[in-house]
């Protein structure tokens, strides 16, 4: 276990952030990969794994929400130097998780196909997006106990063993998609399939290979089969802080999903554009995700440790690295958005589309980095709720307007880009506004640090 309440908080955030940016970098390519293979096989294709890939903000949603509640516990256990009860906590997380992935296993075999159906712009699309999530749905339900155990890894200031595992399976992924959907030598060609077979096989095999792990090396945080017994009061702790930081991905899914339905008379190059220009945002967003995936431990082992100054550190260092890094990345997406769209097709009205989408949202990147970093601070310490408020004053303030100016005569789709831009923005302000007040208010404890050795005490 790293201790977090020593040492410099800038040092801190910058190490773990670049191990994690690594992990980033590697779920990029993997990302990336998986799109330029895909891309081969047509835009029917691309527009398919797009649509079927939108499912991903569902699980990103419920894995954020156990994510969450497992690290802020964790670390607030670690920073009161309280093993057992992080250890119970981990125990606990590991058996949500495998309950969650069972569960949504059963809904998503059991609305596939309506889902696919009604969202593609044409029978292809829709078949073509079915037989992904034959696989890619398994694949998904595999993301839970890999990130249960890898939070509790990052809650203790470890990184480097969830790094490794993460650019093991994305390796796997890159050699195994090629020849799973073209069929290469002894290989059965699968098409679309085999590129959801590829991620399955190599989750698989990361999540094996964690839990080995755990088993054989760390030793701080382990397996008790006694604490497996679910208890109510931990789950629900945890789904306390985790489930409204997994609501703000539920409502990200909706805000695609409006797009899509917006954008679906446009046709399937459209919703290719839209799909890759999405892709290609999220990979320039994560090196700002991988920052806010450090602010959360380092707060919280301070919250935990009662470190006032140190948490003051945290915020205000969190927010200039991630303005500064979002700022270089918004001028790359503004001035030269073709390139990155062409990287994934050749063709035209893909590029167009898709590169219109990216000039246009590059206008709010540097508000979308103040919100993860702001919305990780909040994690950090305990309470998710400001952070989902202000993603839904945004989603209300953009999806009427948006409904609106798609009836309208003359409707161009880069008014519904500008109002997401302006929307964002609005978010940034409101998030920052609650965390002043959060931090006034959470943090009245440090006038008491002298009367603990080092500023800890149990809360």
């Amino acid at each position: 276990m790293k201790d977090l309440t020593q040492g410099s908080v800038t040092k801190h955030l910058l190490h773990m952030s670049a191990f994690m940016a690594v992990s980033m970098v590697a779920q990029t390519l993997y990302l990336l990969a998986d799109l330029y293979w895909v891309g081969h096989l047509g835009k029917e294709a691309i527009a398919a794994v797009g649509l079927a890939g939108n499912l991903t903000m569902i699980v990103l949603a419920l894995t954020q929400m156990l994510g969450v509640g497992t690290t802020t516990l964790i670390s607030h256990a670690a920073g009161q130097k309280d093993q057992p009860r992080a250890e119970l906590v981990f125990n606990q997380s590991f058996v949500m998780s495998m309950v969650v992935a069972l569960a949504l296993g059963v809904l998503g075999f059991l609305l596939m196909n309506p889902y696919c159906n009604s969202l593609s712009a044409d029978a292809l699309t829709a078949s073509l997006a079915k037989r992904y999530l034959l696989w890619f749905i398994p694949a998904l339900l595999l993301q839970f106990p890999l990130v249960a155990l890898g939070s509790a890894l990052r809650a203790t200031g470890i990184i480097k063993p969830t790094v490794g595992l993460q650019v093991l399976s994305v390796a796997l992924n890159i050699v195994l998609a090629p020849l799973l959907i073209f069929g290469i030598g002894p290989w059965p060609k699968l098409g679309v399939t085999g590129a959801a077979l590829a991620s399955f096989i190599s989750i698989m095999i990361a999540d094996v290979l964690i839990v080995i792990y755990f088993e054989k090396k760390y030793h701080y945080l382990r397996f008790r089969f006694p604490l497996f017994r679910p208890q109510p009061k931990i789950w629900s702790k945890m789904l306390r802080i985790g489930v409204p930081a997994g609501a703000e991905f539920v409502l990200l899914f909706v805000y695609i999903m409006i797009v899509y339905g917006i954008i679906r008379g446009f046709g399937p190059a459209a919703q290719a554009g839209f799909g890759v220009g999405a892709r290609v945002m999220q990979a320039l967003f994560l090196p700002v995700v991988a920052l806010s995936f450090a602010v959360a431990p380092v707060v919280g082992q301070n919250f935990g440790g009662r470190r006032a100054d140190r948490i003051r550190q945290s915020v205000y260092s969190a927010i200039g690295i991630a303005t500064a890094m979002m700022l270089v990345l918004a001028l790359i997406a503004h001035f030269a958005p073709a390139p990155l769209i062409h990287a994934f097709s050749n063709d035209r009205h893909v590029i167009d589309f898709g590169s219109d989408y990216l000039r246009i949202v590059s206008l709010n990147f540097v508000a979308a980095g103040i919100v993860f970093t702001t919305s990780s601070i909040f994690q950090g310490i305990g309470n998710t709720w400001p952070p989902l408020l202000s993603s839904m004053t945004r989603l209300f303030l953009f999806v009427l307007p948006a409904i609106l100016v798609a009836r309208t005569p003359g409707f161009e789709i880069k008014y519904v880009w500008y109002l997401s831009v302006a929307s964002q923005v609005l978010q940034a302000c409101i998030n920052l506004l609650l965390l002043r007040r959060e931090l006034r208010k959470k943090l009245r404890f440090e006038g008491l640090d002298h009367l603990v050795p080092g500023g800890a005490t149990a809360t």
